[in-house]
């Protein structure tokens, strides 16, 4: 478990790094700090903005937390979607094959591919996800 926490702790770090870029200064948000919000009709998705705002048009680094047990219905989604698992285990189903993703886990979601996902029973799961523009989830 240890390993696990440590690899999502340095991929996050990679993945902030990468997305923001160095000229844009230091991000510092404690998680005392995280502001959580309620997706909307989302029956019980939150997410906390890092950098810009995952409801935005724009690009944006967030956490976001899934209820145990929540499944999305099959959809894309407009930009590619790389995501680190930090707590749970998250799944996604493409072409009818299931891959589970636990805690220290990384997956890059091309743009346009048609898939399932949510977060397997027994505990929640929070995800660091970035994207070059805003966040959309596409229903089939």
């Amino acid at each position: 478990m240890k390993f696990s926490i440590a690899a999502a702790v340095l991929a996050t770090s990679s993945l902030i790094a990468c997305a923001a870029g160095a000229a844009d200064g230091l991000v510092s948000v404690p998680v005392s700090q995280l502001k959580w919000t309620e997706l909307a009709g989302s029956g019980g998705i939150k997410y906390a903005n890092l950098r810009g705002d995952l409801t935005g048009k724009d690009a944006y680094e967030a956490f976001v937390l899934f209820p145990a047990g929540r499944d999305n219905p099959t959809h894309h989604h407009s930009k590619s979607l790389p995501t680190v698992v930090v707590q749970g285990t998250f799944y996604a189903v493409i072409d009818g094959k299931r891959t589970e993703y636990p805690a220290g886990s990384f997956y890059d979601l091309p743009a346009g591919l048609i898939h399932e996902s949510g977060c397997v029973a027994g505990m929640d799961c929070l995800l660091f996800q970035y994207q070059s523009g805003g966040f959309d989830l596409v229903a089939k």
